[in-house]
């Protein structure tokens, strides 16, 4: 078998990349769009409606947080995994459906954190089954085309839900309408591409079932913290990817919901952000690639570097050209340091322990943005300004970028010993 040709394991898991990436994609362009109309038909100020989307998304990522790890480590019981992943996959898709039916801003806000809990669980699962699709070497390739093509495979469906919306007084439909065709769109689009993985999936790497299992699920849950406390690298590289991915997330979630409080043009917003989606796929690959060939450390540190360089951009925003080449510029690295740090974690952890890791793992940021949105939506508030409060997204990259040198350098240090 060739080094780069795909198992059919490994592409129904990347499937799913393809399928939940349609919700990302949404939830980055035409929902804060929608949820924008919502919120000034209720006569809600730009500053306040940003702050109000920031704090949806620190709601849904706090929820994850602690609900996370219990459900993570009940996972890696025996024939568990596949049975709570299904689970978030269909609270999920069933809050995105019902996202177009909720006419008022609070509404739509609440049924928005139940689908973003569902959606967020999912990936904790999803990322777990990484070990066990795959071996350690192909780790960093497929874990880069897995969001590689969950990119370009999130534009078909976009593409449908863009003409909807963009066209809906020409299809003699109302705007309402058309969102509730995107949102269900998107539902099918999410839960098709999730059944060959579902079909195909055997928990192979598992912890044995017990008599009393919420009682194991705990007692294994502190002694993981324990151990991940101890492992001065996984813990350090833990605290460095609270920061730098909860910057990452904090962009893509708040990009339109920024560009729109801006008063930048919706459809010139939209077709920035499907540019980002283009630019991903092949860059994400490429780092795929990279890393066959260089130091998967020093390849998340550019990106992290990139990442500061851009929001520095983000603070001076005031024209469409410049959105467009913010656009660009996320498309280039968002792949890239998403991709790398999982398959990075994936390799540093046991594999039989992997639910309750990534369990962890997404309280420290993924599939949403606790510190990144609050902090956008404090100073936003506080000071008037919504690039003050983009700005001090900076911060939250520098201090990403010291605990992950200092992670790097303890997990060198760690290989060193065991050999």
């Amino acid at each position: 078998m060739k080094k780069n040709k795909l198992t059919p394991y490994e592409k129904s898991w990347i499937l799913y990349d393809v399928g939940n990436s349609a919700f990302t994609m949404l939830v980055a362009t035409l929902i804060p769009i929608y949820f924008n109309g919502l919120a000034e038909g209720a006569g809600i100020g730009s500053a306040d409606y940003l702050a109000y989307w920031g704090y949806a998304g620190s709601i849904a990522t706090l929820a994850v947080a602690l609900i996370g790890p219990i459900f993570g480590t009940l996972a890696d019981r025996k024939n568990t995994k596949k049975i709570v992943f299904l689970i978030a996959l269909a609270v999920g898709a069933l809050g995105c459906a019902l996202m177009g039916f909720a006419q008022s801003w609070l509404l739509f806000l609440v049924v928005f954190v139940i689908a973003k809990i569902g959606y967020s669980s999912s990936l904790i699962f999803y990322d777990a089954m990484l070990p066990e699709v795959t071996t350690q070497d192909r780790m960093d390739d497929v874990s880069s085309k897995g969001y590689a093509y969950g990119y370009i495979g999130s534009c078909i469906p976009f593409i449908l839900c863009l003409a909807l919306v963009l066209f809906y007084e020409q299809l003699h439909i109302s705007i309402s309408t058309a969102m509730i065709a995107a949102f269900l769109i998107t539902v099918i689009w999410w839960v098709g591409t999730s059944v060959p993985l579902l079909r195909r999936y055997r928990q192979t790497a598992y912890i044995e079932k017990t008599d009393r299992p919420f009682r194991q699920t705990f007692s294994r849950l502190w002694s993981t913290l324990k151990s991940a406390g101890k492992e001065k690298h996984i813990f350090l590289f833990l605290l460095a990817f609270f920061f730098f991915i909860d910057g990452v997330y904090t962009i893509i979630d708040m990009a339109t919901a920024y560009g729109a409080a801006l008063g930048l043009d919706t459809n010139g917003l939209l077709l920035a952000l499907l540019l980002t989606q283009f630019v991903a796929f092949p860059f994400s690959i490429l780092f795929g690639r990279l890393a066959s060939k260089y130091d998967t450390g020093l390849l998340i540190k550019i990106c992290i570097l990139a990442y500061t360089g851009i929001t520095v951009f983000a603070f001076f925003l005031a024209s469409s050209w410049q959105f467009w080449t913010l656009a660009v510029l996320v498309g280039m690295f968002q792949g890239g340091i998403q991709a790398l740090s999982r398959s990075y974690f994936a390799k540093i952890i046991p594999a039989e322990q992997s639910g309750e890791y990534f369990g962890i793992y997404d309280i420290c940021g993924k599939g949403a943005s606790f510190l990144g949105t609050t902090l956008v939506g404090v100073v936003s508030q506080a000071t008037g300004k919504m690039n003050l409060g983009v700005g001090a997204i900076v911060f939250i990259f520098i201090l990403g970028f010291f605990f992950f040198c200092k992670a790097d350098a303890c997990a060198r240090e760690k290989i060193k010993m065991t050999m």
